[in-house]
């Protein structure tokens, strides 16, 4: 009798394991759109409690003491041209239009930039502000009355100078996809702390995505579970996460939990991880569909809150998505990422042009930004969050003029470029490293990307050389490979 059980159990074990789980969602009707939903939902937790022990997203301690317990990191994609914004450069103005001196050309390589091109002065004003002195234009009277909270960098550098290149340099530490973003890193050294929530949001405004596309925000060869989760301003905030029609909330628990017995079973018999992952983002996804819609709700917010932001609930917007990011990180999601298409300032027409396009972004960012920064403040939360502001690489000295264009616009440039940071560990008030009177080289304290990384990883506990990850038998790391990045404590509060 036991015999006849022994081989009634492994028959139903084979037949489990060849039954796919497209024919066992089909039968629950659950569809192709729910299917969808466990590679898109890379998060983990188990329904009901707190998760498990071996959970890959259960909070973990940081290496050492940490500064920052999350990141807020705004990325305004296409670059912002740095002459008109932060890096205040007199020289280039009384040399308006006067052809680019030939030291600055030499062995130089361009985007579009062709023939001899002529210097751009800013058309815009600026004056100092904060205890720095800081130097900023007149486009961003609100991030101006913010510099004493702030750490501008002038010195960053990238040895990338295409948009795609750049992005995923700087997020991902590789210029080509397939590397694991920072959001990514951050909660496969940390987890995240609220396990009905993503640890890693993403939320795009400009109207499509950036330039390096979802690469930006995947985890490349950590486990799938770590990479970004977008998130929708408009419509429903994640796809599929809605039960299908028909389908209640408890059929949808009672199907998830024979759902979760079956990937238990490959488990036990494959021992893949990715098997677990499986398993933790259809529980977050059944969780999500009562977290998500609340923290993505900014009408629950004071009115006073949404204007002082310039939110409107319901559009899609980058000042949506700087409140958002408050209410996430609020909520102990781990790292939000906020990519903001459209500065790529090169002057081809009245919708890329200095003049023109220009302003309309500045308006669009500068009061929202930062509202947040004066909110988490107000809010006790800045200390503990890091914010960081600023594109994947610079803008030329030299007006680009492509095909004759009248429009004033600036080339890609990779040899400096402006950043600021804040809270989070970050000193305030302060403005690091310099360049040359045409903004074209740095004089002083040269940042480069790994720097920058490997200083956030910092500020988050982790040590940005030892947090690894095998694969292709190396040992994998957001910084690179060499010894010879930095954390810039001359950053650090």
């Amino acid at each position: 009798m036991s015999r006849e059980r022994d081989l009634q159990r492994e028959l139903h074990l084979e037949r489990a394991r060849a039954l796919t789980r497209r024919h066992f969602l089909k039968r629950c009707q659950m569809g192709i759109g729910s299917m969808a939903l466990g590679s898109l939902l890379a998060r983990d937790s188990r329904a009901g409690g707190p998760p498990a022990p071996d959970s890959p997203m259960a909070p973990k301690p940081p290496q050492f003491a940490a500064k920052a317990k999350s990141v807020i990191y705004l990325h305004m994609s296409g670059s912002p041209p740095q002459q008109e914004l932060f890096d205040w450069k007199p020289k280039l103005v009384e040399l308006n239009m006067q052809p680019c001196p030939d030291e600055l050309l030499k062995n130089q390589k361009f985007a579009f930039i062709k023939g001899h091109p002529k210097l751009l002065g800013t058309p815009y004003k600026f004056a100092q502000h904060g205890p720095s002195g800081a130097w900023v234009s007149e486009l961003l009277p609100n991030i101006a009355a913010i510099t004493g909270d702030i750490a501008i960098i002038h010195s960053m550098h990238t040895p990338e100078f295409n948009h795609a290149p750049a992005e995923l340099f700087l997020h991902t530490g590789q210029a080509r996809a397939g590397g694991a973003s920072m959001g990514s890193w951050a909660t496969y050294g940390l987890g995240s702390e609220n396990q009905d929530l993503p640890g890693f949001v993403v939320l795009l405004s400009g109207g499509t995505d950036p330039t390096g596309g979802k690469s930006l925000w995947g985890s490349g060869f950590l486990p799938s579970v770590y990479q970004g989760v977008q998130c929708r301003n408009e419509g429903e905030p994640i796809l599929y996460v809605s039960n299908p029609r028909g389908m209640s909330r408890d059929v949808r628990r009672r199907s998830l939990d024979a759902l979760a017995r079956l990937n238990e079973l490959e488990l036990e018999q494959f021992g893949d991880p990715e098997t677990l992952t499986r398993i933790a983002q259809y529980e977050l996804a059944y969780r999500m569909q009562i977290s998500v819609p609340d923290v993505m709700d900014i009408s629950r917010e004071p009115r006073h809150i949404i204007e002082a932001y310039g939110a409107e609930p319901g559009a899609a917007s980058l000042a949506n998505n700087c409140l958002q990011a408050r209410r996430l990180v609020e909520r102990g999601v781990r790292y939000v990422q906020l990519f903001d298409w459209g500065w790529d300032i090169h002057g081809t027409g009245k919708g890329d042009d200095i003049v023109t396009q220009l302003p309309k972004k500045c308006q669009q960012m500068d009061r929202p930004v930062a509202a947040l920064v004066q909110d988490l403040k107000a809010r006790g939360l800045l200390d503990e969050t890091l914010v960081i502001w600023g594109g994947e690489f610079g803008r030329t000295p030299m007006n680009e003029e492509r095909a004759g264009s009248k429009f004033l616009g600036r080339d890609h440039h990779p040899h400096c470029f402006t950043i600021w940071m804040a809270g989070g560990g970050v000193k305030p008030g302060i403005v690091y490293g310099q360049t040359d009177d045409f903004g074209y080289f740095i004089t002083r304290d040269k940042v480069p990307v790994f720097d920058l990384q490997a200083t956030i990883l910092h500020l988050l506990g982790l040590h940005p050389h030892e947090l690894s990850y095998k694969y292709q038998g190396l040992d994998q790391r957001l910084i690179g490979p060499t010894e010879e990045p930095r954390v810039r404590h001359e950053l650090l509060a």
